[in-house]
């Protein structure tokens, strides 16, 4: 199975990144459009505006906001299913601006599509 991994956008790019996905809502502070190395800039995967305001990178506030997280993932939409296509083809590389490494939406979204995709694979 393809992998998936995340990395922040401010981090040098490998070789191995595969499809490099910005997932972040909006473009990261501080670079330009030609400073990021990446295929698709797919926004509506990102946390809805609502709910990145309530969490606020809050760590008191990580687990509500992983459940709130995955219920607007089950709603799905255009960008979700590019993303999943994408996953199950090829390794792919998500990448988020957040500071913490720790608490962010991309942890969530890759373990999401890990699922997502290996469930996709063993009924498809």
């Amino acid at each position: 199975m393809p992998d998936i991994k995340i990395k922040r956008v401010y981090d040098t790019p490998d070789p191995h990144d595969g499809v490099r996905i910005l997932v972040d809502r909006l473009w990261p502070r501080g670079l330009h459009k030609s400073d990021v190395h990446m295929e698709y800039w797919l926004k509506d995967v990102a946390p809805s505006p609502e709910l990145r305001r309530w969490f606020g990178h809050d760590p008191a506030n990580w687990n509500m906001f992983q459940i709130r997280y995955r219920q607007e993932l089950m709603h799905g939409n255009a960008d979700l299913s590019r993303l999943m296509h994408l996953a199950g083809q090829q390794n792919v590389t998500l990448l988020y601006a957040a500071h913490n490494t720790q608490c962010n939406h991309a942890l969530i979204l890759q373990d999401f599509l890990r699922k997502t995709v290996a469930e996709q694979k063993m009924h498809g």
